[in-house]
């Protein structure tokens, strides 16, 4: 009986490998469709935008302004005023501008400085500059 266990399990798993090779051969999916099923989001499937792109920051924006829209929609059943959503579509979507960057920003306008006086240009005013570039970023 113990004879035959061994004989019996290679047969099995012969048999095994042999269906394994047939459904790989006989199957139409390709390693490029597979794993795309209704678990997906439709958006994946199709080709979403790259992220960053000009198209991608479109999307963003029109999904946050109608989040927004719809609160104001909710703040008016409450009987609350509408916020500007124009206005909240801006606050929302520019950059944080922390310490750390404000002191990059910083190191830049001196390194700026630096060259404009080797080359005998003017200083800059380092303050002003800085809140100039952090306006540039905030598209402010």
């Amino acid at each position: 009986m113990q004879a035959a266990f061994g004989t019996v399990l290679w047969i099995v798993c012969a048999v095994g490998i042999v269906c394994a090779l047939a459904a790989l051969v006989t199957s139409r999916q390709t390693w490029d469709e597979y794993g795309k099923s209704r678990l997906l989001l439709d958006r994946e499937l199709a080709g979403a935008p790259r992220p960053g792109s000009a198209s991608a920051l479109v999307e963003r924006d029109t999904e946050i302004r109608q989040m927004l829209e719809a609160r104001n929609a909710r703040r008016l059943r409450r009987g609350q005023p509408p916020l500007d959503v124009e206005l909240e579509l801006r606050r929302l979507t520019a950059p944080q501008i922390d310490s750390e960057l404000r002191a990059e920003i910083r190191d830049l306008v001196v390194a700026r400085n630096h060259r404009r006086a080797r080359q005998g240009k003017p200083p800059l005013d380092v303050e002003r500059e800085v809140e100039r570039q952090i306006a540039d970023l905030s598209g402010l």
